[in-house]
């Protein structure tokens, strides 16, 4: 333990678990990260991480709200720097990219999340991202509808599926091949499909 680590803040304490956290589920199975080793990721032992979270679904939820937040603040800054409804898609779209590039742990965290059969906070919390996530991207699209970009006969709920799952899928394909440069290269075809197949005929 650092011999300044036992006056840190809560919010500071929460910073370093995160990036533990993230670190860590970079280069292994998020499921096999152990508390000694998020310690030791912090400087701490693991006692000494136990004074700072009452358990590890505990650091696992700050985490999870801390992706939550970041990647909806991102896609939403991403969203609203943009001059049509058309581009602030896209926007999100290569904004989302970035974060999984930039945090390459955090699509295997996610996955992990959704796919337990209980109610966790971390999961609460990755179903609350989801939430406001749709929400956003069903204004965008209903605002395209309005301008005359998006086509008016198209499903939103179907169009907000298709986006989503466009992007999980390029994930999911750079997980499994370990290839960072797939979604990078991908991307910009990707939404390209996406955007020729909400779009309005001329």
């Amino acid at each position: 333990m650092t011999s300044t680590s036992k006056y840190l803040s809560a919010e500071e304490r929460r910073a370093m678990a995160v990036k533990a956290v993230l670190e860590l589920a970079a280069v292994q199975n998020p499921g096999e990260i152990t508390t000694t080793e998020i310690a030791a990721q912090m400087g701490l032992s693991q006692g000494g991480i136990f004074r700072h979270f009452s358990s590890k679904d505990e650091i696992w939820r700050t985490v999870m709200e801390w992706v939550a937040t970041e990647l909806h603040s991102r896609v939403a800054r991403a969203a609203e720097s943009a001059n049509s409804p058309i581009s602030s898609l896209e926007a999100m779209f290569m904004a989302h990219v970035a974060f999984a590039i930039e945090y390459p742990g955090v699509p295997r965290m996610l996955f992990g999340e959704l796919q337990k059969t209980e109610s966790t906070p971390a999961k609460i919390a990755v179903a609350s991202l989801l939430e406001r996530y749709g929400k956003l991207l069903t204004l965008k699209l209903e605002q395209g509808k309005s301008c005359g970009e998006v086509d008016c006969s198209i499903s939103t709920e179907a169009a907000v599926a298709l986006f989503v799952g466009t992007v999980q899928g390029l994930i999911i394909k750079a997980v499994l091949f370990g290839d960072v440069e797939y979604l990078r290269q991908g991307a910009p075809e990707a939404f390209a499909l996406f955007r020729r197949a909400i779009r309005k005929s001329i």
